[in-house]
C-alpha cells in the first residue's frame, strides 16, 4: 500500500481509536513520528497558504446581555497553514480556525458549552482542545482528540467565572501551542462586566525555528531551541509586529473612551510582562480571576504561560500606546509589539508636549 497522510496517521494510532492520544498519553506519537506525518503531508499536496494568521483584535463577541443560562454552541476547526512570520520568512503554523489566537469564546457562568472540534482533512497531525474553564478529563482533551478529517463533540457546564486559555493538548503539546494552537474562553460572572467603550483581544506566544530571525525563506520548527526555551520570535497575535500600522493595522480608540484588553499567553514557556507604554492598567484582573477584586493602576501584569489577564485603560490624551512584553529584547529583537492608536483633542492639563 502506498504511504499517504491517512496511512501514516493510522500507523501512529490516530484513526478511529484516536482518543488514546489525548493529553500526554504514552500511546501518543513521538516527536519523530509527528515529524514523519508532517513531511508526508508536504509530499502529498502541502499546506494551505495564508498571508495572515494574526487574529483581528476587534473580533470580540458581544458582552452577555441575559440573566439566565443557555446552551452555547462552539465550533472550532484545527487548521495547519503556511504564512509569513515577517516579510520573507515563512513558517508552518497550527491554528484554531486559521487564526492566532483562536476565536474568543464568550459565555456566562452556568451556561452549558457544547464544543465541536473538527480536524481539517488536509492536516498532517491529530489535534484536540483543552479548556481551562472545564471540569473534566484533560479539560475535554481526552474526548476531543481527532485525526484529520474527523470531528468530536463534548459539552460542559461553565461552573466558575474568569478568563481562561484553551489549547491543543496532544502529545508534543508544546510544539502545537508554539505553532499557534491556543485561544481564550471568557466566562462572565452572573452580573456581567462593567461597561466599556471598546474591547480588544490579543495573545502572546513564542515561535521556535531552525534559522535566525529575519533570514529569508522557509523556517522549520526547531525542537532543540524549544527545549532550551530560546525562541526565534516572541509575537502578539502570531506574527512579528502584526498589530501595527506597518503590518495589519493598529487598534484604534478616541480620547475620553475606555477599553478592555483580554490577553492570553499561550507560551508555551515564557511569562509575559504585559505593559502599555504611555498608559497603565487602570483596573486589572491577574490570571483572569474575575471573581476577585481588580488591582488598580498596575504598570505591568505578569501573565504566566497558560494564563490570561483582563485589563482596562483610560485614554485622556491622544497617543500611540505600545502593548509590549517589558522583557524589552522581545520587542526590539523578536517581534512582540502591538499598537493602540488614540485620536482626539490634546489635553495639556494631563500631558503638555511643549510647555
Amino acid at each position: 500500500m502506498p504511504t499517504t497522510r491517512r496511512t501514516t496517521l493510522k500507523a501512529l494510532g490516530t484513526g478511529a481509536g484516536g482518543a488514546a492520544l489525548a493529553g500526554c498519553s504514552a500511546n501518543a506519537p513521538t516527536d519523530t513520528e509527528t515529524e514523519t506525518a508532517r513531511k508526508t503531508t508536504e509530499k502529498t499536496g502541502g499546506k494551505p497558504t495564508s498571508s495572515r494568521v494574526a487574529a483581528d483584535p476587534t473580533d470580540v463577541p458581544a458582552p452577555i446581555d441575559r440573566d439566565t443560562s443557555e446552551t452555547v454552541e462552539v465550533e472550532l476547526t484545527a487548521r495547519e497553514v503556511r504564512a509569513e512570520v515577517e516579510d520573507g520568512v515563512v513558517y508552518d503554523y497550527m491554528t484554531f480556525d486559521g487564526q492566532i489566537p483562536g476565536p474568543m469564546v464568550r459565555v456566562r457562568r452556568g451556561d452549558t458549552v457544547r464544543v465541536t472540534l473538527t480536524n481539517a482533512e488536509e492536516n498532517a497531525m491529530p489535534h484536540n482542545v483543552d479548556f481551562h474553564a472545564c471540569y473534566g478529563p484533560g479539560g475535554g482533551a481526552e474526548d476531543t482528540t481527532v485525526a484529520p478529517g474527523e470531528s468530536a463533540t463534548i459539552q460542559f457546564r461553565a461552573e466558575y467565572p474568569g478568563a481562561f486559555i484553551y489549547h491543543c493538548a496532544v502529545a508534543n503539546l508544546d510544539y502545537h501551542i508554539a505553532s499557534g494552537m491556543f485561544g481564550m474562553i471568557l466566562v462572565e460572572p452572573e452580573g456581567g462586566l462593567p461597561e466599556v467603550d471598546r474591547e480588544f483581544y490579543v495573545g502572546q506566544h513564542e515561535i521556535y525555528t531552525d534559522k535566525p530571525a529575519g533570514e529569508k525563506g522557509r523556517h522549520s520548527f526547531d525542537l532543540e531551541s524549544m527545549k532550551a526555551e530560546d525562541p526565534t520570535y516572541v509575537v502578539l497575535n502570531g506574527q512579528k509586529y502584526g498589530l501595527t500600522p506597518d503590518r495589519f493595522g493598529a487598534m484604534s480608540a478616541e480620547t475620553g473612551e475606555t477599553a478592555r484588553v483580554f490577553m492570553v499567553d499561550g507560551g508555551p514557556n515564557l511569562n509575559s510582562n504585559f505593559h502599555p507604554i504611555g498608559n497603565v492598567w487602570s483596573e486589572a484582573y491577574r490570571d483572569g480571576a474575575l471573581a476577585s477584586d481588580p488591582e488598580r493602576f498596575v504598570q505591568t501584569m505578569n501573565v504566566p504561560p497558560g494564563s490570561c489577564m483582563v485589563g482596562t485603560m483610560d485614554f485622556p490624551v491622544p497617543e500611540d500606546i505600545k502593548l509590549v512584553d517589558h522583557a524589552l529584547s522581545r520587542v526590539a529583537r523578536k517581534g512582540m509589539l502591538g499598537i493602540v492608536s488614540v485620536d482626539g483633542e490634546e489635553n495639556p492639563d494631563v500631558f503638555d508636549p511643549s510647555p
